[in-house]
C-alpha cells in the first residue's frame, strides 16, 4: 500500500508537519509494510522552506542579509530539485516576528528578500519560488527591487530606497539596472489572497493594521501604494493595480509582477508543481489531506480542493481529515474529487477547549479510518 500525506496546517492547533507525523505513525500501526510519502503543505509564510526541504529533500543555504530595519541578520533559502529550484521565504527576513515591539510599516523594508533572490539567482537556479506571508512591510516590493539593482528617484532626482512611508515620494523608476542574472529565471510567487494594490480592499487597509499602523497611518500608506502604482504604470506601460494578489504582503505581490516579471500563483498549485505531485501519486492507493475548516473558502482553490482536483484526473481516492466541515458545501466538495470527509472533533466542545486535544483527536480519527480500510 502507498499512502501520500499532504495536509495543510490546522491554524492555531497543529502544523502540517505535526499532522504528517501523527498520521504516518497511525498508518504504520495498521499497515507496517506500507510506503508513506509525507508532503507537509507550505503556505508561503514562516516554515515554508523547511516544509519543501522535508517534502523533497535539498539544502538550506545561509545568507547574511538586511532585516526589516536594514540591520544585518542571518537568513536562508532552500535549494531543491538538484539545485535547479530555490525557495525563498519572505518571512525569513521581512517577517513580523523580526520587528517584535518595533512594529512600524512606514519604516520597514523588503530589501533582504531581494538579497536572498539575488543570492539564489547567482547559484545558477532555473526557477525561484517566493513565498509571501507574514510580512512586516508595506513597501510594494521596492526594497527587494532595489537590492536587485532597480533605482528609485524622488522629485529632486535623488536616488533612495523606498520604505512603506516613502513610496509616496517615488517620482520615477529605472529598471535597467536589475541584475541580468534574473533574465532567464522563472519566478513563481506563492500568493493565496486576491486583494488589489490599494483602496479599501488593498494592501494597506486590509493588512497594515496588524503590522502596527493606526487609522491615519493606513491612509498615508494607501496613498503611497497608489502613487507606486501610478509610477509603475508610467515605467512599464502596464496598470497592474487591480490584478488579484498584487496587494499581498504589503503589495509585495505587485512588486514581484512589476520588477521581477513573476507569476502570482495559488500556494497549493505551486507546491504540487514543485514536488511533482502528479508523478508521486501515480502508484498511490490513498491520499490523505486536510485543513482546519472545510468551507466555502476551500472551494476557491485552497489546499484540499487543489489536491482533489489533481487527484481526480488519476481517479485516486482522497480522504480529507479536517478540524471542522461546513455541510452547506459538502456535495460540491465530493463533486470536485474528495472521496470522504472526516472532522476530528469527537465531542460538542468550543474551539477554545477542543484545540487542546487536536493531536489526540486526529490520532483517534485516523485510527478509526485505518481500521475501516484494513
Amino acid at each position: 500500500m502507498k499512502f501520500v500525506l499532504i495536509p495543510d496546517s490546522f491554524k492555531g492547533t497543529l502544523s502540517s508537519v505535526q499532522i504528517c507525523k501523527i498520521t504516518a505513525a497511525k498508518i504504520r500501526e495498521h499497515f507496517p509494510d506500507s510506503k508513506i510519502l509525507e508532503i507537509p503543505v507550505a503556505d508561503g509564510g514562516e516554515g515554508s522552506v523547511d516544509a519543501f526541504l522535508l517534502a523533497v529533500g535539498g539544502e538550506k543555504i545561509k545568507v547574511k542579509v538586511k532585516n526589516p530595519y536594514f540591520e544585518d541578520m542571518d537568513s536562508y533559502f532552500g535549494l531543491i530539485d538538484g539545485g535547479k529550484t530555490a525557495v525563498v521565504e519572505m518571512a525569513s527576513c521581512a517577517g513580523l516576528p523580526l520587528v517584535e515591539n518595533r512594529k512600524d510599516p512606514r519604516l520597514t523594508t523588503t530589501y533582504g528578500v531581494g538579497q536572498l533572490m539575488l543570492a539564489a539567482a547567482e547559484r545558477g537556479v532555473k526557477k525561484i519560488v517566493v513565498g509571501l506571508g507574514g510580512s512586516a512591510t508595506n513597501d510594494g516590493g521596492c526594497g527587494a527591487a532595489a537590492a536587485a539593482g532597480a533605482k528609485f528617484y524622488n522629485k529632486e532626482g535623488r536616488e533612495f530606497i523606498p520604505t512603506g512611508g516613502t513610496v509616496i515620494d517615488i517620482e520615477s523608476i529605472d529598471l535597467e539596472g536589475i541584475n541580468k542574472v534574473f533574465k532567464d529565471i522563472e519566478i513563481i510567487t506563492m500568493c493565496d489572497i486576491d486583494n488589489p494594490m490599494y483602496g479599501t480592499f488593498g494592501a494597506s487597509y486590509v493588512f497594515a493594521p496588524q503590522k502596527g499602523a493606526d487609522e491615519k497611518c493606513v491612509e498615508e500608506l494607501d496613498k503611497g501604494i497608489e502613487n507606486l502604482s501610478r509610477v509603475i504604470a508610467e515605467t512599464t506601460g502596464k496598470d497592474i493595480s487591480q490584478i488579484p494578489g498584487t496587494g499581498a504582503a504589503g503589495a509585495m505581490g505587485a512588486g514581484m509582477v512589476a520588477f521581477f516579471n513573476a507569476k502570482l500563483q495559488m500556494g497549493i498549485q505551486t507546491v504540487l508543481d514543485t514536488v511533482r505531485f502528479d508523478e508521486k501519486i501515480a502508484d498511490a492507493d490513498y491520499i490523505f489531506t486536510g485543513e482546519g475548516k472545510l468551507d466555502a473558502q476551500s472551494l476557491r482553490g485552497k489546499v484540499v480542493m487543489g489536491i482533489a482536483q489533481r487527484a481526480q484526473q488519476q481517479e485516486k481516492k482522497v480522504i480529507a481529515v479536517v478540524g471542522g466541515a461546513d455541510d452547506k458545501n459538502i456535495k460540491e466538495v465530493y463533486r470536485m474529487g474528495v472521496t470522504a470527509v472526516f472532522p476530528i472533533n469527537r465531542l460538542p466542545q468550543d474551539f477554545s477547549v477542543s484545540r487542546q486535544y487536536s493531536a489526540d483527536n486526529l490520532g483517534y480519527t485516523m485510527d478509526n479510518i485505518l481500521r475501516l480500510l484494513k
